[in-house]
Protein backbone atom coordinates (compact mmCIF):
# COMPACT_ATOMS: atom_id res chain seq x y z
CA UNK A 1 0.00 0.00 0.00
CA UNK A 2 1.28 3.56 -0.91
CA UNK A 3 1.56 5.76 1.82
CA UNK A 4 4.56 8.35 3.58
CA UNK A 5 6.14 8.98 6.88
CA UNK A 6 4.78 12.69 8.79
CA UNK A 7 4.59 14.02 12.34
CA UNK A 8 1.65 14.51 14.07
CA UNK A 9 1.35 18.68 14.67
CA UNK A 10 -1.75 18.91 16.55
CA UNK A 11 -5.71 19.44 16.57
CA UNK A 12 -7.91 21.80 14.98
CA UNK A 13 -10.94 21.95 13.13
CA UNK A 14 -12.29 23.47 10.17
CA UNK A 15 -15.40 24.52 8.08
CA UNK A 16 -16.14 21.91 5.03
CA UNK A 17 -18.21 22.86 2.51
CA UNK A 18 -21.55 22.62 4.21
CA UNK A 19 -20.39 24.59 6.82
CA UNK A 20 -20.15 21.83 9.20
CA UNK A 21 -17.20 22.54 11.86
CA UNK A 22 -15.18 19.45 11.48
CA UNK A 23 -12.70 18.35 14.01
CA UNK A 24 -8.98 17.69 11.95
CA UNK A 25 -5.39 16.51 13.39
CA UNK A 26 -2.92 18.18 11.61
CA UNK A 27 0.02 16.25 10.25
CA UNK A 28 3.03 17.71 8.54
CA UNK A 29 3.48 14.60 5.80
CA UNK A 30 7.08 14.78 4.20
CA UNK A 31 8.86 15.24 1.95
CA UNK A 32 9.80 11.60 2.22
CA UNK A 33 12.94 10.84 0.08
CA UNK A 34 13.31 7.64 -1.67
CA UNK A 35 15.96 5.60 -0.26
CA UNK A 36 16.17 1.97 -1.82
CA UNK A 37 13.85 0.44 -3.73
CA UNK A 38 13.25 -3.62 -3.19
CA UNK A 39 12.41 -5.68 -6.69
CA UNK A 40 11.33 -9.39 -7.10
CA UNK A 41 14.78 -10.13 -8.92
CA UNK A 42 16.71 -8.50 -6.12
CA UNK A 43 15.04 -9.17 -2.59
CA UNK A 44 12.36 -11.29 -3.35
CA UNK A 45 9.31 -8.78 -2.90
CA UNK A 46 8.48 -5.38 -4.75
CA UNK A 47 9.09 -2.18 -2.07
CA UNK A 48 10.02 1.30 -1.68
CA UNK A 49 12.08 2.59 1.34
CA UNK A 50 11.18 6.16 2.26
CA UNK A 51 13.02 8.32 5.04
CA UNK A 52 11.82 10.73 6.99
CA UNK A 53 13.25 13.34 9.08
CA UNK A 54 16.70 14.98 9.65
CA UNK A 55 19.53 13.32 11.78
CA UNK A 56 22.72 14.05 12.64
CA UNK A 57 25.65 12.62 10.90
CA UNK A 58 27.75 11.96 14.57
CA UNK A 59 24.69 9.79 15.51
CA UNK A 60 24.53 7.71 12.31
CA UNK A 61 25.77 4.53 11.75
CA UNK A 62 28.68 4.29 9.43
CA UNK A 63 26.70 1.67 7.40
CA UNK A 64 23.51 3.82 7.39
CA UNK A 65 26.19 6.53 6.40
CA UNK A 66 26.82 4.87 3.03
CA UNK A 67 23.34 3.85 2.64
CA UNK A 68 21.94 7.11 2.75
CA UNK A 69 25.38 8.91 0.33
CA UNK A 70 24.32 6.19 -2.49
CA UNK A 71 20.54 7.90 -2.26
CA UNK A 72 21.95 11.29 -2.54
CA UNK A 73 20.59 12.77 0.61
CA UNK A 74 21.60 13.75 4.26
CA UNK A 75 20.83 11.21 6.98
CA UNK A 76 17.73 10.75 8.51
CA UNK A 77 15.70 9.69 10.90
CA UNK A 78 12.88 6.98 10.17
CA UNK A 79 12.76 4.74 7.67
CA UNK A 80 9.84 2.85 6.53
CA UNK A 81 8.99 0.17 3.48
CA UNK A 82 5.31 0.85 1.41
CA UNK A 83 3.60 -1.39 -1.64
CA UNK A 84 2.25 -0.46 -4.63
CA UNK A 85 3.12 2.75 -6.18
CA UNK A 86 1.31 3.67 -9.44
CA UNK A 87 4.07 5.56 -10.47
CA UNK A 88 7.99 4.62 -11.53
CA UNK A 89 10.05 5.53 -8.25
CA UNK A 90 13.88 5.58 -8.61
CA UNK A 91 16.31 5.71 -5.64
CA UNK A 92 16.97 9.44 -4.47
CA UNK A 93 13.39 10.81 -5.45
CA UNK A 94 11.45 12.89 -3.56
CA UNK A 95 8.03 12.15 -2.73
CA UNK A 96 5.22 14.98 -1.18
CA UNK A 97 2.02 15.01 0.25
CA UNK A 98 0.19 15.82 -2.79
CA UNK A 99 2.14 13.51 -5.02
CA UNK A 100 0.40 10.88 -3.35
CA UNK A 101 -2.48 11.91 -1.18
CA UNK A 102 -5.37 14.08 -2.26
CA UNK A 103 -8.95 15.12 -0.77
CA UNK A 104 -11.51 12.90 -0.34
CA UNK A 105 -9.64 10.08 -0.04
CA UNK A 106 -9.71 7.11 2.54
CA UNK A 107 -6.58 6.99 4.66
CA UNK A 108 -5.04 4.22 7.07
CA UNK A 109 -3.07 6.18 10.08
CA UNK A 110 -0.23 4.20 12.08
CA UNK A 111 0.73 5.82 15.18
CA UNK A 112 2.15 4.92 18.91
CA UNK A 113 -0.61 5.87 21.73
CA UNK A 114 0.24 8.23 24.75
CA UNK A 115 2.36 6.59 27.50
CA UNK A 116 0.73 5.90 30.63
CA UNK A 117 3.48 4.44 32.86
CA UNK A 118 2.27 2.06 35.35
CA UNK A 119 -2.12 2.01 36.10
CA UNK A 120 -4.44 0.47 38.09
CA UNK A 121 -7.33 -1.44 36.71
CA UNK A 122 -9.80 1.26 37.10
CA UNK A 123 -7.75 3.90 34.34
CA UNK A 124 -6.34 0.90 32.71
CA UNK A 125 -9.31 -1.65 32.02
CA UNK A 126 -12.47 0.23 32.95
CA UNK A 127 -13.17 -1.33 36.50
CA UNK A 128 -15.50 -0.12 38.55
CA UNK A 129 -13.99 -0.18 42.15
CA UNK A 130 -14.89 -2.36 45.05
CA UNK A 131 -17.77 0.02 45.94
CA UNK A 132 -19.49 2.71 47.96
CA UNK A 133 -17.02 3.96 50.56
CA UNK A 134 -18.75 2.47 54.07
CA UNK A 135 -18.84 -0.55 56.27
CA UNK A 136 -15.44 0.59 57.07
CA UNK A 137 -13.55 0.18 54.20
CA UNK A 138 -10.05 1.66 53.73
CA UNK A 139 -8.36 2.20 50.22
CA UNK A 140 -10.47 0.14 48.35
CA UNK A 141 -12.06 2.36 46.23
CA UNK A 142 -10.05 1.49 42.51
CA UNK A 143 -8.71 -1.72 43.92
CA UNK A 144 -9.34 -4.52 41.66
CA UNK A 145 -11.11 -6.65 44.25
CA UNK A 146 -11.13 -10.34 44.84
CA UNK A 147 -8.73 -12.37 42.52
CA UNK A 148 -11.24 -15.43 42.54
CA UNK A 149 -9.25 -18.35 42.93
CA UNK A 150 -8.38 -20.91 46.16
CA UNK A 151 -5.93 -23.93 46.54
CA UNK A 152 -7.51 -24.99 42.65
CA UNK A 153 -5.99 -23.34 41.19
CA UNK A 154 -3.48 -21.75 43.69
CA UNK A 155 -2.14 -19.44 40.89
CA UNK A 156 -3.59 -16.42 38.58
CA UNK A 157 -4.69 -17.49 35.64
CA UNK A 158 -2.49 -15.83 32.72
CA UNK A 159 -3.96 -12.65 30.65
CA UNK A 160 -6.03 -11.71 33.55
CA UNK A 161 -6.42 -8.14 33.55
CA UNK A 162 -4.53 -6.25 36.04
CA UNK A 163 -2.86 -3.15 37.05
CA UNK A 164 0.32 -2.75 35.03
CA UNK A 165 1.76 -1.03 32.24
CA UNK A 166 -0.45 1.64 29.95
CA UNK A 167 -0.47 2.60 26.55
CA UNK A 168 2.64 3.57 24.74
CA UNK A 169 1.67 0.78 22.25
CA UNK A 170 1.17 0.77 18.14
CA UNK A 171 -2.15 1.28 17.12
CA UNK A 172 -4.13 1.97 13.44
CA UNK A 173 -6.69 4.09 13.31
CA UNK A 174 -8.55 3.14 9.60
CA UNK A 175 -10.89 4.70 7.01
CA UNK A 176 -10.49 8.42 8.09
CA UNK A 177 -11.09 10.79 5.40
CA UNK A 178 -8.63 13.60 4.48
CA UNK A 179 -10.07 17.37 4.39
CA UNK A 180 -7.49 19.14 3.28
CA UNK A 181 -3.94 18.82 1.61
CA UNK A 182 -1.49 21.86 1.60
CA UNK A 183 1.42 20.98 -0.53
CA UNK A 184 3.28 24.13 0.11
CA UNK A 185 3.12 23.62 4.03
CA UNK A 186 3.45 19.87 3.33
CA UNK A 187 0.78 19.33 5.82
CA UNK A 188 -2.68 17.20 5.94
CA UNK A 189 -5.88 17.86 7.87
CA UNK A 190 -7.33 14.34 8.42
CA UNK A 191 -11.16 14.02 9.92
CA UNK A 192 -11.23 13.02 13.54
CA UNK A 193 -7.96 12.06 16.09
CA UNK A 194 -5.13 9.77 15.31
CA UNK A 195 -2.81 8.03 17.86
CA UNK A 196 0.02 9.94 19.62
CA UNK A 197 1.39 13.05 21.31
CA UNK A 198 2.03 16.29 19.15
CA UNK A 199 5.30 15.75 17.80
CA UNK A 200 5.26 12.62 17.72
CA UNK A 201 6.06 10.18 13.93
CA UNK A 202 3.15 8.30 12.11
CA UNK A 203 2.51 6.61 9.14
CA UNK A 204 -0.12 6.90 6.81
CA UNK A 205 -1.25 4.76 4.15
CA UNK A 206 -3.98 4.33 1.54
Amino acid sequence: MPGLIGKKVGMTSIYGAAGKNIPCTVIEVGPCVVTQVRTLDKDGYQAVQLAFGEKKEKHTSKPMLGHFKKAGTTPKRFLAEFHDFSAEIKTGDTLTVDAVFAEGENVDVIGTTKGKGFQGVVKRHGFGGVGESTHGQHNRLRAPGSMGASSDPSRVFPGKRLGGHDGHARRTVQNLSIVKVMPEENLLFIKGAIPGHSGSTVYIVK
